[in-house]
């Protein structure tokens, strides 16, 4: 606190140990860093994924403390947030933030009607917006709408510039659980590192080769394996992936054929979609 002062810090956070058990070291410590700093604001971070565990931490931590606020962590687990209800109920106090991951843009203001329809399975549209605006350059994005217009095919440039610009939203996994009706893809596994693989893929790839995929012959596919550190049977799983998507393009491209390719897409073609 002494060298905050010193540099004239506006802000210091206080991160004290942490702890799934309760006990009486712990809290005469955190008894002692309130008396002796006096700070503006007390914040729990409870953990989502541990259930009444994190209702009872709270209760514990609240009688003894006095907390401000709460931070809920993991909610791109398994969990949908019902422990946000409990803790919020047994403690009084409101829930401030919320995170899905570990970097710092992963902490969300906490909303509690967007959290309602997480629980609920109707997912949460507003903050996949807001995580669009955060992360997607619109002079890019632009730049790319008026690319494709004049195209016949969405190329392998094309798709490495979309891809950069989903990884800037975070996890795929829990973009995936934010979008409504996808709870009945619950059970397929997206492992997000298979962006890296499909980064690695492309850009082994020569400028001749990403404007014209039909050039990727048997020979080709066995460098590009060598050169991305993969292999031949995942290049041409990918190749299988992106000419789906190049398919989709083409429909969403005519207006008329969007509404009827959505009532036609089921989630067993977006589970494929998401396999390759």
């Amino acid at each position: 606190m002494d060298v905050a002062i010193s540099k004239l810090n506006d802000v210091v956070i206080l991160d004290t140990a942490g702890r799934l058990h309760i006990d009486e070291e712990l809290m005469t410590e955190l008894k002692n860093v309130k008396a002796n700093v006096k700070p503006h604001e007390i914040l729990l971070v409870v953990d989502s994924m541990t259930g009444q565990d994190a209702v009872n931490v709270a209760k514990s931590f609240n009688e003894a403390l006095g907390i401000d606020g709460v931070v809920l962590t993991k909610l791109d687990g398994d969990t949908r947030g019902g422990a946000a209800i409990s803790v919020k109920k047994i403690t009084g106090r409101p829930i401030k933030f919320a995170a899905t991951g570990e970097k710092l843009s992963d902490i969300e203001v906490f909303y509690p009607e967007r959290m309602a329809s997480r629980i609920l399975g109707m997912g949460d549209v507003l903050s996949i917006i807001e995580k669009a605006e955060e992360a997607i350059d619109l002079e890019e994005a632009e730049k790319l709408e008026k690319q494709l217009k004049k195209k016949k095919d969405l190329d392998l440039d094309d798709y490495l510039t979309q891809l950069r610009q989903i990884k800037k939203m975070g996890s795929f996994s829990s973009l995936l659980k934010m979008i409504p009706g996808m709870n009945a893809l619950k059970d397929v596994k997206v492992d997000d590192k298979e962006f890296i693989r499909i980064e690695a893929i492309i850009s082994s790839m020569t400028k001749e080769e990403r404007q014209n995929p039909k050039l990727l012959n048997g020979n080709r596919r066995v460098r590009i394996a060598k050169g991305s550190g993969t292999s031949v049977q995942e290049i041409n799983k990918f190749m299988k992936s992106f000419e789906m998507t190049q398919k989709m393009m083409k429909k969403m491209k005519d207006s008329k054929n969007m509404r009827k390719m959505m009532k036609g897409m089921n989630p067993g073609d977006l589970k494929n979609m998401l396999k390759g």
